[in-house]
């Protein structure tokens, strides 16, 4: 399978750490040049960008907030201004929102849809602006958008939930224009935010099938591979990537 990305431009949002930087990282090593944005991590995503340079390919770490609409807006133009097309989006910032039900303030739904659900949304109408065929909206949800084994998930895994209609329906609107949507369902996953030596590690081990932690490596693989020719023909999907989380 051809995973040539040369000459593709990507954004990557929440690229500078964890599932985001490996996507970043692979992006760039099949040749494409990357956009990332970050929020606190400026160091980080400055060794991203020099990583991801010292392949030859270029890049650009962007400080952006993606609970602000007109900051997601304006990395996509800021992708435009930089690399003249964006042929890539991949929707990857996230928070891990947790805690009992009752004790969820409503600052904290708004927060998290905004970065999970509306983000999304507008950031894929920005960059569907200036995509043309062949161009890819790939989107980070998460296993638990479907299977909820343990309680203090309600909010994450309906922000998480609301991105498979959402990615049917960016399908649907941008297929005649030959633009693909698609959906990863990450499941554990060895990153700062689910650290695989974390205290209720072994619970989530055990709702996988490998019974293992996936890498974030694992993540990026699929993602790339939606990114490239070998995803012309996959929209409209959620690809779970999780050891067969709760099967």
């Amino acid at each position: 399978m051809n995973l040539s990305l040369s000459g593709k431009v990507a954004i990557v949002t929440g690229g500078s750490r964890g599932i985001g930087a490996a996507i970043v990282k692979q992006l760039a090593q099949h040749g494409a040049d990357v956009v990332l944005t970050y929020v606190n991590a400026a160091e980080k995503a400055d060794a991203i960008i020099s990583e991801i340079e010292a392949m030859g390919r270029r890049g650009l770490a962007i400080k952006a907030d993606s609970a602000n609409p007109k900051e997601v807006v304006g990395v996509v133009e800021s992708a435009i201004d930089a690399f003249g097309k964006l042929d890539i989006l991949i929707n990857n910032a996230g928070i891990f929102p947790y805690g009992p039900l009752e004790d969820v303030r409503l600052e904290e739904v708004d927060r998290t849809l905004a970065i999970h659900v509306r983000a999304v949304f507008v950031a894929a109408q920005a960059a569907a602006r200036h995509m043309s065929s062949g161009g890819r909206i790939i989107s980070i949800g998460s296993c638990l958008a479907e299977r909820v084994p343990s309680p203090g998930l309600s909010l994450y895994a309906m922000s998480k939930s609301a991105l498979i209609g959402l990615t049917k329906g960016l399908a649907r609107d941008l297929g005649e224009r030959g633009i693909t949507a698609n959906l990863v369902h990450p499941g554990p996953t060895d990153t700062d935010m689910n650290p695989a030596n974390s205290p209720g590690a072994d619970e989530e081990r055990r709702h996988t099938v490998l019974g293992h932690y996936g890498s974030s490596e694992d993540i990026a693989a699929t993602v790339v591979h939606l990114a490239g020719e070998g995803g012309r023909y996959i929209t409209g999907e959620a690809i779970a990537v999780d050891g067969g989380y709760g099967v």
